[in-house]
């Protein structure tokens, strides 16, 4: 599948206001690694091969192993991720999810133990944002190349 229409210039506007998102995303004092992280564990959930490639390119270029990455559909069985890690990429598969996982104050109370508010609200929103990557891309026909 190819690229149905040249979206970022048919929405202009929309794809500007992403890439604001994105650079927030990247400004936050969420490690780049675990951000990336998150971002290809929801891009395998959602089958977005684009996404999955491009991050996977991106973890690689800053220094994440492969072991860590190609582990990351079984993270909760692993012993080289952090606690801190692990609550992340748990509710990053919540809110992937959340018509069914939704997020439980259980949940909430374990990954505040790690993140304090502000980090929280930017794990959410790193979430959120890939999950309309994926959404966008998978809409549009982006293919891995």
């Amino acid at each position: 599948m190819s690229e149905r229409f040249a979206y970022y210039t048919v929405a202009a506007d929309s794809m500007k206001i992403m890439m604001e998102m994105e650079k927030y995303t990247k400004s936050t004092e969420i490690d780049g690694k675990l951000r990336e992280l998150i971002k290809i564990r929801a891009s395998l959930m959602n089958g977005c091969a684009y996404c999955i490639n491009m991050h996977t390119a991106d973890a690689r270029k800053m220094g994440e192993t492969e072991q860590r990455i190609y582990c990351l559909s079984v993270w909760d069985e692993c012993e080289f991720y952090t606690d801190a890690e692990k609550v992340a990429l748990e509710l990053t598969e919540h809110i992937t999810l959340i018509p069914t996982k939704r997020v439980p104050d259980e949940l909430y109370k374990r990954v505040r133990s790690h993140y304090d508010e502000k980090q929280y609200m930017d794990l959410i929103i790193i979430i959120n944002q890939i999950n309309s990557w994926n959404r966008i891309s998978i809409a549009m026909g982006n293919t891995a190349k």
